[in-house]
């Protein structure tokens, strides 16, 4: 058949370990063959961000401004074990974080969802979206630890004039940490979870903890009010969506009662920690979608999970591993989609959606990577392979419908 032609490249962003080794197969086996693939490359494994003092992760995110759609392979965030292991120049920030704040995007996250696996909370019926504000919080926290003494919070506004709070009085040693956000960063995640709320026709749900931080929250939760009142009340009530704010602590015992199926916008660490219990509830972190939405519409796809360093181990032995790949190629068809949609290229459009039903018929079928083996509910027989060779029978279920 003759290959699909693109017009405008993806952003292609790879990276680390394991799922660096997948990257490749993925395009080797499932796109080379069919797409005329167009991408302009950066590499974010981290002996590449080291050699370039992290600038090529800054570049890549320039990129996506430029050309509107990424796509993005999992990465490093290095510790101090890390440091050592690749003999880094610095402790370098995660490649995700430099992204968001560059493009004010807000992280969209919802599993993939199969009827042989069932969600371990039983009332749940259909998938919950997890929308992280991407900004600020602890991610951009200012930290340090401290002796006895006096910690402070101060603030200079423009005219040089102080504000000035104890934070406490140390009679010991411990620990002291800042965190800030921005209005406009807050208004932006906030508009892109009602945007986004409208176009998958979802409930949003949104929470803080604002009766215990009555200035951090409390703006969260004003500001969502505000916008939702002037911009978005009739658009919800024509659709017949309802926007809805509670205690995260409240939202936390209402999700676990509920039946799925809406939106659940959440603060940038509670983002982070909710999606992860999500996916391993409906499933397996590997059995997770993941984009970037920026404010003026910018798209970066990626895996939800991390690099799966035991298996990279595995495999430098030359070891076969049973690594799941498919928020990978979701990542992949999701940025070829959407990539399609903005060109008004419908057959990149239709093979997206033939990739992804190729992974799921596989699935279906009993094929599958050992992670998923022990969550089906028995009604298929089930074939346990390694990632190779799903990958090549997710080809063939795709060469069957071309």
């Amino acid at each position: 058949m003759e290959k699909i032609k693109m017009t405008t490249p993806l952003v292609e962003m790879d990276g680390d370990e394991m799922t660096r080794i997948i990257w490749k197969e993925i395009k080797d086996e499932l796109i080379y063959p069919f797409v005329d693939l167009k991408t302009e490359y950066y590499d974010l494994g981290l002996i590449k961000r080291d050699e370039t003092d992290d600038e090529i992760t800054v570049k890549s995110a320039e990129a996506t401004k430029k050309y509107g759609v990424a796509v993005k392979c999992a990465t490093i965030t290095p510790n101090a074990q890390r440091m050592t292991e690749y003999n880094l120049k610095k402790m370098w920030k995660s490649p995700n974080g430099t992204i968001r704040a560059i493009l004010d995007g807000t992280v969209f996250r919802a599993p993939i969802t199969l009827p042989i696996i069932k969600p371990v909370v039983k009332t749940w019926e259909a998938p919950i979206t997890i929308a992280r504000h991407a900004y600020g919080d602890v991610y951009k926290a200012t930290e340090f630890r401290v002796g006895k003494g006096k910690a402070e919070l101060v603030f200079t506004d423009e005219n040089g004039v102080e504000t000035r709070e104890t934070v406490y009085d140390f009679e010991c040693d411990g620990v002291l940490q800042g965190q800030y956000n921005k209005d406009s960063s807050i208004k932006s995640f906030a508009r892109s979870c009602f945007n986004y709320a409208l176009s998958v026709k979802q409930d949003l749900w949104f929470s803080t903890k604002d009766t215990i931080s009555k200035k951090y929250d409390h703006t969260f939760k004003n500001i969502f009010q505000e916008i939702y009142e002037t911009e978005f009340k009739a658009k919800f009530e024509k659709q017949g969506l309802e926007y809805f704010y509670t205690l995260i602590d409240d939202a936390v015992a209402r999700v676990i009662r509920s039946k799925g199926g809406f939106i659940w916008a959440l603060k940038n660490y509670d983002g982070d920690v909710m999606s992860d219990m999500v996916s391993t509830a409906f499933g397996s972190l590997a059995m997770m979608t993941s984009v970037l939405v920026s404010p003026d519409g910018k798209y970066e796809y990626e895996a939800a999970h991390g690099t799966v360093t035991r298996h990279y181990y595995r495999y430098l032995k030359g070891e076969k591993t049973s690594t799941n790949p498919m928020a990978t190629i979701y990542a992949w068809t999701g940025a070829l989609r959407k990539r399609g949609e903005l060109d008004g290229l419908c057959d990149l459009v239709d093979f997206a959606n033939k990739l992804e039903k190729a992974c799921i018929d596989t699935l279906l079928s009993g094929v599958m990577t050992k992670d998923l083996v022990s969550l089906t509910d028995g009604s298929v027989e089930i074939k346990q392979v390694n990632t190779s060779e799903f990958i090549k029978e997710i080809r063939n279920n795709l060469e069957k419908s071309l």
